[in-house]
């Protein structure tokens, strides 16, 4: 159950009522429009062998000529498996800016190295936004001729550089 104030002010009263004297008069600045999700056609989307055991580097680059935004939780997918892979450290959905021309990286760790258990897929699919398609990746070009080994897959969120994003799963993987 929701409950209602009593007394509802509008946002430009309450911002007038809690602005110093004078303040609004002068105050020519408006908030700028947050920039449209990035189309899946304008992102270049990469995959790669990691130096780590079951693990996959990613990356994507906005190559439109504006700035726009990915869901900074990469979207990671395994073959025909339910699911995607999980963030780590836990985190929502949330919007990831992309200047045009720029890249964003992330890591992937496919195999919990605890697991007792596996399956073992011909692929991945990466995508920047839960509503694309993304870019699929057969298992061979990622180093893994035999198949690409999942168990509890995660992933961290986009990062400005591939060592950062590296850390952070090292961080949160042992």
């Amino acid at each position: 159950m929701r409950i209602q104030p009593v007394l509802a002010v509008p946002a430009t009263l309450a911002l007038a009522l809690l602005a110093p004297a004078g303040a609004l008069a002068t105050s020519s600045a408006v908030a700028a429009p947050a920039p449209p999700t990035c189309r899946d056609s304008r992102l270049a989307v990469a995959a790669t062998a990691s130096d780590q055991p079951d693990a996959v580097r990613i990356s994507i680059t906005n190559r439109g000529g504006t700035a726009c935004v990915v869901d900074r939780i990469p979207t990671v997918v395994f073959g025909d498996l339910d699911g995607a892979a999980q963030p780590v450290p836990a985190s929502e959905s949330a919007p990831y800016r992309l200047a045009a021309g720029r890249s964003a990286y992330a890591a992937v760790r496919t195999l919990d190295p605890t697991s007792t258990e596996l399956r073992v897929v011909d692929r991945l699919t990466v995508a920047g936004d839960p509503s694309h398609r993304g870019r699929t990746f057969d298992a061979a070009s990622l180093g893994a001729p035999d198949g690409i080994r999942v168990w509890e897959p995660v992933t961290t969120s986009w990062h400005p550089s591939q060592s950062a994003a590296d850390a952070v799963l090292e961080r949160h993987t042992d």
